[in-house]
């Protein structure tokens, strides 16, 4: 689901940063969904007057690369790309580069907001492990596992810390925080 709801990302941060017209796609060129994702947001970033760049991490010395890029680019908002796992282990130094860089991100996970990123716009962790114990509980009571249904878990959840938006200058809007899930203040 993280990937399906990308563009909604990129909203999100336009939402926050509207007079914004350049930001920066963060992907994995190892992931084999990764150029697919980006034509999908440069497609999105279109329809909202966007230009955006597409800078490729896949190692900790690459993200620092991609972050230090981002000043030169002129970039005002980074939109991590959905569904890493290589992202999704480093939400805590994502938030950090982002913070230490100067640059609101939104990333899918919600460690990233909890670790000091600015928002986290993705699927529920909680929804997930729920989904995933009530498969183990079938298991468990003598279901077979290839009659259960294939099931997604559809709950998605935005986080905004106010602590990032400080630290990076920025005023989040009353309507993007009033849709939020949680609010770190």
């Amino acid at each position: 689901m993280n990937v399906e709801i990308g563009p909604k990302r990129l909203e999100l941060m336009h939402e926050l940063l509207p007079t914004a017209t350049i930001m920066a796609l963060l992907v994995n060129p190892t992931n084999p969904v990764a150029k697919s994702l980006s034509r999908e947001m440069e497609v999105a970033g279109r329809g909202l007057g966007l230009q955006l760049h597409v800078l490729e991490a896949s190692t900790d010395a690459e993200l620092e690369i991609a972050f230090a890029t981002l000043k030169k680019l002129g970039i005002s908002g980074l939109v991590v790309v959905g569904g890493d796992g290589f992202f999704t282990s480093r939400s805590d130094q994502l938030a950090a580069l982002a913070i230490r860089h100067g640059v609101p991100a939104i990333c899918p996970t919600h460690e990233f907001a909890s670790a000091g990123g600015l928002i986290s716009y993705g699927g529920s962790n909680k929804d997930s492990y729920r989904t995933a114990g009530s498969y183990a509980a079938r298991i468990l009571k003598g279901e077979k596992p290839e009659n259960l249904p294939v099931q997604q878990a559809t709950r998605i959840e935005m986080i905004v810390n106010l602590k990032a938006a400080k630290a990076l200058g920025l005023k989040v809007p009353l309507a993007l925080l009033g849709r939020a899930d949680e609010v770190i203040e």
